[in-house]
């Protein structure tokens, strides 16, 4: 791996820090302003509808400018937009930075490309296997585990600290990344011409528009979980933050050792296209076992379990749509996938709070039990349509 990969994979494991001490006090944060459930819900959709919107431009605008002025810029936004969440005041306030966040985010798109743009197709599974490593599983132990101990003063500090955090990433990006983009596409005709209509074009792509069908579903039903699964842990398991913090810890070592070790093993044994069925399936499994039993215990053990297998997904649809793009979009297409992942982001969160009721505990299992059968179906259709983005072996 090259000193630009690991340069890369540093400032997202800073980036994925900013986010990762967000998740476990966001909720919680929330609701001292005020907030009720699905007022959070639109909280949380805010900032993913935004990034839906900005990440494909983010992602066009990668491919025609260089990768580092546009990570820079993504970069800028998310230390000005945690500082303003952790100083707010008002519930306005806070509405305003998530959306500033969301808005001005494709960091992790622009990494993903700057990884294609570097790394030969035979090595990407290994490489998008460590930046997942790094981002979402590393970045899962680390980032909690910061947040437990801003917590220690209040959870405004938590943001304050992000915005610390992606103030290094920036300095590091502007100090140390060199541009890795080799071919530049073409200049827009229109200059208004920023990537928009690919959120619509994107999906016909050969190969790569049914993977970001699938990568969609895979969202919404994930984010159908993610949204319930905090106020589940409180309410009815009777736990704190505290010790959902250390959970969030125990996913992330998980993560990591399954997508720096089994990632490795599994893709010498098994195709890429199988380990994420095989990750689908144990994670449908799992979000339908979560709330059958209401025991701390059984919770942590089918919740670890999950935590395991679920590593597999991201990193092999990403790995998928790298191999099937061409290479002077890779940009592009990273940005739509990041962009429609994004989306999924803002419709979990709001199914998610229609479907609990807070004077009513008990149903926030509800959505434990709709994401895992939502998950199958989404397995079921990716099996269905394997032919259309399996790639091709070579000899």
């Amino acid at each position: 791996m090259s000193r630009t990969f690991w340069i890369t994979l540093f400032i997202a494991f800073a980036n994925s820090l900013s986010f990762t001490i967000l998740i476990p006090i966001l909720y919680l944060y929330s609701r001292q302003f005020g907030l009720n459930d699905f007022q959070t819900s639109l909280l949380f959709a805010t900032y993913a509808a935004s990034q839906f919107f900005a990440t494909p431009v983010i992602g066009k605008l990668s491919d025609r400018f260089g990768r580092k002025p546009l990570l820079i810029i993504s970069l800028t936004g998310t230390v000005i937009a945690n500082f303003l969440a952790g100083t707010a005041t008002h519930a306005s306030m806070l509405f305003f930075a998530r959306f500033l966040d969301g808005i001005t985010g494709g960091n992790i798109s622009v990494a993903q490309a700057i990884i294609s743009d570097i790394t030969p197709p035979e090595g990407r599974a290994r490489a998008f296997g460590m930046f997942g490593a790094v981002t979402f599983g590393l970045g899962f132990v680390v980032g909690p585990a910061v947040s437990l101990l801003a917590q220690q003063f209040s959870l405004g500090t938590g943001f304050l600290v992000s915005s610390a955090i992606a103030s290094i990433a920036l300095l590091a990006t502007i100090t140390n990344l060199p541009e890795t983009l080799r071919t530049k596409a073409d200049k827009a005709r229109n200059i208004f011409d920023l990537g928009l209509g690919n959120l619509i074009t994107g999906l016909v792509i050969p190969k790569v528009g049914i993977l970001l069908i699938i990568n969609f579903l895979i969202g919404t039903t994930f984010t159908i979980f993610t949204f319930a699964f905090q106020p589940y842990y409180i309410q009815i398991l009777g736990q704190n933050s505290t010790s959902l913090t250390l959970l969030f810890i125990t996913f992330g070592t998980l993560s990591v050792a399954m997508q720096v070790k089994g990632i490795a093993l599994l893709t010498d044994r098994i195709s890429l296209v199988n380990i994420l069925f095989l990750g689908l399936s144990v994670r449908s499994l799992s979000f339908l076992l979560m709330p059958a039993v209401t025991n701390i215990v059984y919770f942590a053990i089918v919740s670890s379990v999950f935590a395991l297998f679920n590593a597999l997904v991201q990193p092999m649809v990403s790995t998928l749509i790298s191999l099937n793009a061409k290479p002077e979009a890779q940009g592009t297409v990273m940005g739509l996938n990041a962009s429609y992942l994004n989306v999924s982001n803002a419709f979990g969160p709001i199914i998610a709070g229609i479907i609990v009721n807070q004077t009513n505990p008990i149903t926030y299992s509800y959505p434990l039990y709709l994401a895992g059968a939502l998950t199958f179906s989404v397995l079921l259709f990716a099996i269905a349509t394997r032919r259309q983005y399996a790639p091709i072996p070579t000899s």
